[in-house]
């Protein structure tokens, strides 16, 4: 059972090859005062590409259980999740997420100094045996969507009244923690009377999430958090489009001007495969009011804290625990 009485979302939408940056900056503004959500089109990265991406994609979930367990994600949130292994909204859901997923991170080798850092190391790949594309699509997508995300951003630096290239210092965007992730929801139908979801209600921790989605309607986004009950409206696919929101630090940096918007996921009984990139800045950023954002009356909302110690504490509490699947691993064995 889905949601029948949601309403569908009418979004703006974000042309980054439109030459009126003005233009750009006012909607993507106005999407942002009103939905946290907006569409990116014209973004560089070709049709052709992504139809490979999500191929590659729908290869690797097709794998044997016991074969895509082998690929378990680690402590650096590098590798394989389970279903049911994230539990995003533990008031409403009954389990966890109906979806499983494979985490990509910056590379960094084990003997660099820097991975040491939370969310930094190698990343985990399957064998170039089983399939031989895998790993070269993923880095090369890593890669372009990161470009993509960084181009909005600067979009987003205007809107606040910054300088474009904000985002673009060294303890920002310019060695940021940005993720990719493949997602595959089950052919389940979510029921919200019964706590049943493809991913329970949440906002996402960073700067920006860009959404790249296949043509199955899932997502759900309720502009005010607080209203009861809560209204939820449909975000439809738009092909070559990216689904781009806003996350809780961006909301922290604008002192609400800008707030991160509440989303889920339904199952409506068919398969549903997307890819979200996770822009976070880098580890060692501090996240505090934006000096455009606050004055005498009215001064910041929130404390300044490190992206990396921010991020940590919200992966530790909404994935489970490792040691969950090493013992169920011994119970087989």
């Amino acid at each position: 059972m889905v949601n029948a009485d949601s309403l569908t979302s009418s979004l703006n939408c974000v042309d980054l090859s439109n030459p009126d940056i003005n233009q750009s900056v006012n909607s993507l503004k106005q999407a942002c005062l009103d939905s946290g959500f907006f569409y990116v089109v014209n973004h560089g990265i070709s049709q052709e590409f992504m139809d490979e991406v999500f191929a590659e994609s729908k290869k690797f979930f097709s794998l044997p259980h016991k074969e895509k367990m082998k690929l378990l994600r680690n402590e650096k949130h590098r590798g394989y999740t389970p279903v049911l292994d994230e539990l995003l909204d533990p008031e409403n859901q009954v389990h966890g997420d109906y979806k499983e997923g494979y985490y990509i991170g910056v590379e960094v080798a084990e003997d660099d100094p820097k991975s040491h850092k939370p969310f930094y190391g190698p990343n985990r790949w399957p064998s170039s045996g089983i399939l031989p594309k895998w790993r070269e699509t993923m880095e090369k997508y890593h890669e372009q969507a990161l470009e993509v995300g960084k181009k909005v951003a600067r979009i987003i630096a205007l809107a606040l009244g910054l300088d474009a290239n904000f985002f673009d210092q060294p303890k920002m965007l310019g060695e940021p923690i940005a993720v990719l992730r493949l997602l595959h929801y089950e052919g389940r139908i979510s029921d919200p009377t019964k706590g049943l979801f493809g991913a329970g209600a949440h906002t996402d921790y960073g700067l920006i999430t860009l959404l790249a989605t296949d043509e199955i309607s899932g997502l759900q986004i309720c502009k005010d958090r607080d209203a009861k009950p809560q209204k939820w409206e449909d975000v439809p696919p738009m092909k070559g489009a990216f689904i781009v929101n806003i996350g809780d630090m961006l909301e922290r940096w604008s002192n609400c001007v800008f707030k991160s918007t509440l989303h889920r996921v339904l199952g409506n009984g068919k398969e549903r495969y997307s890819i979200p990139f996770f822009l976070e800045p880098s580890h060692e950023c501090l996240v505090e009011c934006l000096p455009t954002c606050k004055s005498a009356t009215n001064p910041p909302k929130f404390p300044p804290i490190l992206c990396q110690d921010y991020l940590s504490q919200r992966y530790n509490d909404t994935h489970a625990n490792l040691t969950i699947y090493k013992k169920q691993q011994n119970l087989q064995y």
